[in-house]
């Protein structure tokens, strides 16, 4: 479940589109009306969207004088609707989204920037890091997930282990078939559920710039990138055995389920799969390079058409009427992910499992969304799988290294 976010991934988002006013959503160069007489939005969203976007529309319609037209579309239908529509004057003022869109939806001129002005410090940062590309924010984000540390607290205890050592240590002493266990996706491997531990080696896929936006430097060379190699080789097949290409994410489920394993690494969207396990945990990912651990973090929010015809009114709509706490709260009652709203992360985090997350989401970062990420995932996972399964550490990855730079320079 690459988690493709899109971790897409991992479950329905919402999609909103606000269409231009009467006459076509081709762009004039003018924002349209301000007062919204005579204008509809149009939006698109998903089945479990559709009611909270109804309420912040009819808001919007009683305020400004527009009307909304709510359409309901399937989510994995989205981002390329959006793409093949825009360009031609019939596509939407607006779309909700996963974050990781973002590259291909600037490369491909459907989508503008927008302006939070001070409503910008109500989200988590690690939100509006993952809606700014180039050093511009495109989106207002309403969701963040990411995955953590699970921990079985029956047999372990409710301490979070600040290292992989601390971990192994307990895990150990918790007499279970093996201390932890973790999804490498078979002999496919899993660089997304491994990111933490090699962020703690200081090693990340890309540099990100002071704005947060991710340039196209690979960062995962040189002896951070050789550390963590060699680290996952000596807990690999020739060495302690932790991690193994045996284990997929059904497997991993299992051995946590059953209690043949103590610790995983997973997110928010496998927690149901663990009904024999009556006291979990929730915590960040243990550092095993001396950093802390920065999983990535996938986040969901709402664009704004490079084609609107009226886009004072569409900026309004997102900042004014989906930027509030009210509708923050309802998005989040339709599907409940982290919230992006800080105020109403830390009042859902009463819940210690959702409280877990959050805390791993706030040290994470987020998955990088320029079109170059499509040319690492095949060869970093690879090399992953290799080096757990006895390859050379060193050489395997700096051959990886070499060839994802080869790639993305195209």
């Amino acid at each position: 479940m690459r988690k493709q976010i899109a971790l897409g991934a991992l479950a329905l988002t919402a999609a909103v589109v606000l269409a231009g006013c009467a006459g076509g959503s081709a762009d004039d160069g003018g924002d349209g009306n301000a007062d919204g007489t005579g204008a509809e939005l149009v939006i698109w969203t998903d089945e479990e969207r559709q009611a909270a976007v109804k309420d912040a529309a009819k808001a919007f319609e009683e305020e400004t004088g527009a009307s909304v037209k709510i359409v309901k579309k399937n989510f994995e239908d989205l981002r390329n609707d959006f793409i093949a529509q825009v360009p031609t004057g019939k596509g939407p003022d607006i779309t909700v989204g996963a974050h990781d869109w973002l590259g291909a939806l600037v490369a491909a001129g459907v989508v503008d920037t927008i302006d939070l002005g001070d409503k910008a410090s109500e989200f988590e940062q690690v939100a509006l890091e993952a809606m700014t590309y180039d050093g511009q924010l495109y989106a207002l984000p309403y969701s963040l997930e990411t995955i953590a540390l699970v921990q079985n607290a029956d047999l372990v205890g409710t301490d979070a282990p600040a290292t992989w050592d601390d971990m192994i240590q307990k895990g150990l002493a918790a007499g279970t078939e093996r201390p932890f266990v973790i999804n490498t996706n078979g002999e496919t491997g899993d660089g997304y559920t491994m990111y933490g531990f090699q962020t703690s080696f200081g090693a990340p896929v890309f540099v990100q710039d002071a704005s947060g936006s991710y340039t196209t430097e690979v960062g995962m060379g040189g002896p951070a990138g050789e550390a963590f190699a060699q680290w996952l080789g000596a807990n690999g097949k020739n060495g302690t055995g932790y991690i193994s290409t045996t284990v997929d994410y059904d497997i991993n489920n299992e051995l946590f389920n059953s209690g043949k394993a103590p610790y995983t690494i997973q997110g928010p969207w496998a927690i149901s799969a663990y009904p024999d396990v009556k006291n979990i945990v929730v915590s960040p990912i243990p550092s095993a390079g001396g950093q802390p651990a920065a999983p990535f973090v996938g986040v969901q929010g709402f664009y704004l058409s490079s084609q609107s015809k009226n886009k004072l009114l569409a900026q309004s709509f997102l900042v004014d009427y989906l930027g509030t706490e009210e509708a923050q709260r309802a998005l989040y009652e339709a599907d409940p992910r982290i919230p992006a709203w800080s105020t109403l992360a830390t009042e859902v985090a009463s819940d210690p499992i959702i409280a877990g997350f959050l805390a791993s989401a706030q040290n994470g970062v987020p998955m990088p969304s320029i079109p170059e990420m499509g040319s690492v995932w095949d060869l970093w996972n690879a090399a992953q799988s290799q080096i757990i399964n006895g390859a050379d550490p060193v050489s395997t990855w700096n051959q990886m290294v070499t060839d994802v730079e080869t790639a993305v320079k195209g």
